[in-house]
Formats: C-alpha cells, sequence, structure tokens
C-alpha cells in the first residue's frame, strides 16, 4: 500500500442550520484498501462521501482526494473516482448500454472506446443480455446493479459506494461481493458505507463506526470484535424469556440485552447458563460467535434511527 493515503481527512465539519452533522472527522484511506464507514441512519455518512467528493462543501477541516485539495479541486479528482450514490439515478430514456454510453461523455470517453468497455462492465453485474433493455423494465436490484457497473465506466481508481447492495437478493450481493474483491485485488481503491455487517465483515480491511456526526471506534472488523465485545453469545427465544432472563441470565452473564421476545447473553464461557437452559426446554437456545453487528449494537444502540 501507498504511504500517502489515497483519501485524507482531517477534522472535517459539517452543519445544518447549526446543527454538526459531520463532528471534527479524522481518518484516511490507502491504495488497494477497502474502507467501510458504519453508522445508523442519521450518523453523517452520506454527508461525509459527499464532502469527501467536493459535492457539498464543509465549514471546516482539510480533505485530500487522490492527492488533490477538496473542493477546490474536486472536479479534477473526481476523473480518476467512480461513485454508487445511494439512490440510483439512471436515465430512463435510455437503454441499458446506453446509459453506460452517455455516463462515459462525462469522463471524455469517446463513443467508440465507451461502447467497447460496456460488454465487461454488463458480466460485472450479471447483466450481460440486458444490453438493450430499457430502464423501465429492469428490477430494483438490477437497477441497482447497473449503477455499479456505471460507476466502474471510466476505470476508476477509487470508488466511494453508498449502501452499493441494498435491495440485492442474497445471489446478487454474492456476485457484487466477488467482484469488488477483484477490485481490491487489482489495486482499486473502495470506500463503502453499508448496512450489512456481513458485508463490512466480508469486503473491509479496516473500518469506522460513526454516531452523531463523530468516528466512535475505528479499527479491522476482527479487531473491533476482538477488542469490544464479548466472544460467545447466547439467544433465548420464547414467552416469557424477560421474566426468565431476569432471574437466571443476569446473575451469571457479563451482558444481558432483552429486546422483545429475545435475551441476547454476552460472555466468555457459556456453560453455566447453558446448563440452566436445559430447566427450561419452552425456551428456544441459539449459541453463536460474537460478530461485528453486535460490536455495532452495543456502540450505537438498539433503538431504530430515522
Amino acid at each position: 500500500m501507498s504511504a500517502t493515503p489515497v483519501l485524507d481527512v482531517q477534522g472535517l465539519c459539517k452543519a445544518y442550520d447549526g446543527r454538526p452533522v459531520v463532528d471534527n472527522l479524522s481518518f484516511s484511506v490507502n491504495r488497494g484498501e477497502c474502507f467501510g464507514i458504519l453508522g445508523p441512519n442519521g450518523a453523517g455518512k452520506t454527508t461525509t462521501l459527499r464532502c469527501c467528493l467536493g459535492l457539498t462543501n464543509p465549514d471546516g477541516g482539510t480533505l485530500r482526494l487522490g492527492g488533490l485539495p477538496v473542493p477546490e479541486a474536486a472536479r479534477l479528482a473526481r476523473y480518476r473516482v467512480g461513485v454508487v450514490p445511494q439512490f440510483d439515478n439512471l436515465d430512463p430514456d435510455f437503454t441499458v448500454t446506453e446509459n453506460l454510453v452517455m455516463y462515459a461523455r462525462y469522463f471524455d470517453i469517446p463513443v467508440r472506446e465507451a461502447r467497447a468497455r460496456v460488454p465487461a462492465l454488463l458480466e460485472f453485474a450479471g447483466l450481460a443480455d440486458r444490453g438493450a433493455a430499457r430502464i423501465d423494465s429492469l428490477s430494483g436490484g438490477m437497477k441497482r446493479r447497473l449503477t455499479l457497473a456505471r460507476a466502474l465506466v471510466n476505470d476508476p481508481d477509487i470508488l466511494f459506494l453508498d449502501e452499493p447492495t441494498t435491495g440485492l437478493d442474497p445471489q446478487a450481493r454474492h456476485l457484487i461481493w466477488d467482484g469488488l474483491k477483484r477490485l481490491v485485488a487489482g489495486g482499486k481503491t473502495v470506500i463503502l458505507t453499508t448496512h450489512f455487517m456481513d458485508e463490512a465483515e466480508r469486503l473491509c480491511d479496516r473500518l469506522c463506526v460513526m454516531n452523531s456526526g463523530a468516528i466512535i471506534a475505528e479499527d479491522t472488523p476482527r479487531g473491533l470484535i476482538d477488542r469490544l465485545i464479548e466472544p460467545v453469545v447466547v439467544e433465548i427465544y420464547g414467552e416469557g424469556v424477560r421474566d426468565w432472563a431476569e432471574r437466571h441470565a443476569r446473575p451469571i452473564v457479563e451482558r444481558l440485552e432483552v429486546t422483545g421476545e429475545t435475551a441476547f447473553c454476552y460472555m466468555h464461557d457459556p456453560a453455566l447458563l447453558l446448563e440452566q437452559l436445559g430447566g427450561a426446554p419452552e425456551l428456544r437456545v441459539l449459541r453463536r460467535a460474537a460478530n461485528l453487528e453486535d460490536v455495532f449494537i452495543k456502540l450505537t444502540g438498539r433503538d431504530i434511527r430515522d
């Protein structure tokens, strides 16, 4: 990896109506790395990406993208960048192929060269047989995959992906994951926001967790799990689980959370708890290793954000 970050963010601040949305944010991303930005709705992830791309002017801090200052040289920096926005913005008046070819014109790519790139892009997105299709004939998942293919039309060095697999079925998600892994292995840099914790675990070399505009944790996915969460989780389901967990689980587990009809028991050694559960056959039990979702919930809470 390069010693000079591909993306360097220092002290980034952005407020709307006096309310901080991004609050003194600092991080850097190295060449050939997949870096994840996780956070609940309203954490400031999309605003951060928009500032990095020069689409939103920050109130403070410094940003360098591909070695160029942003927003001062954002237009030039974006020539080597591909972007998948949070919401698809394909042109419904064009076919699949025409969307790719017309988008290439923003990067001054000749039409003949753009058309030559189309087959590989459609293959990457699992749309090899849909080049002549109109946009309104595509499913939501197909549109999402086409938006990702479009982000690659200029063969970018850096990819910004804002929740790229939202709306995709498991098969399509795995297709995109495999493609992104190949891109990173080939030296491209990926900056990714996602609500899928398994996606972040699989793809990200490093990641940060944002909450209320600030970074509250940063490490490798495995590093966050090892540092911030108990290694074993026992989930207990069933009617009356709250009362049972308060009486029998809380005294012997390291941490207990009860949501609805599920008790989450976090600990190092589950032997005593499992023994207690032997006397409660009406309850269902799942024992598993802690994962990134457990870390995320611990750091940001279980409350729904709108």
